[in-house]
């Protein structure tokens, strides 16, 4: 039954991961944390862009709660399991697909992971801080819906 309840923790984690990266990138990234932000939705010079400095800021905190999960409360690190599974989920769909980060190119040319890359992209019709629409990185809404908001906007 444990193995179970330990799955259960991975699965719930990476999906709170989603909901909390929406919130986050929507109120927090483009708000308060647009400095950092900013590099992402602008081009910049070189392989990294300050924007990666949230990845490694959320991977000390999986590494926190790695090791809070395995010298206090085991399912501290189920949650971390979760956390980091989001983070490679992340990595390939956001870094890799979207915005080609890889050493090869490929782009799906349709089914759900398309429409991931589409309302990722109509994310990045806005450069600045405010009027972007779409902010989850695994989930993404109908690419026509996000259109007909972003130009309701204009």
């Amino acid at each position: 039954m444990s193995i179970l309840i330990n799955i259960i923790i991975v699965i719930a984690a990476v999906v709170f991961m989603e909901v909390f990266a929406i919130l986050f990138h929507k109120h927090f990234m483009h708000g308060r944390g647009w400095t950092w932000h900013q590099s992402h939705h602008v081009h910049t010079d070189g392989y990294f862009e300050k924007n990666d400095l949230y990845a490694v800021w959320f991977s000390v905190i999986a590494a926190a709660l790695f090791i809070s999960g395995s010298l206090w409360w085991s399912p501290l690190w189920y949650v971390a399991l979760g956390f980091t599974i989001y983070g490679v989920l992340y990595a390939f769909v956001h870094d890799g697909l979207v915005h080609q980060r890889w050493p090869f190119n490929w782009t799906p040319k349709g089914g759900y992971l398309y429409r991931l890359v589409l309302a990722h992209r109509l994310h990045h019709h806005v450069t600045e801080r405010d009027g972007a629409v779409s902010f989850g990185f695994l989930w993404a809404e109908k690419p026509d819906d996000l259109k007909a908001e972003l130009k309701g906007r204009k």
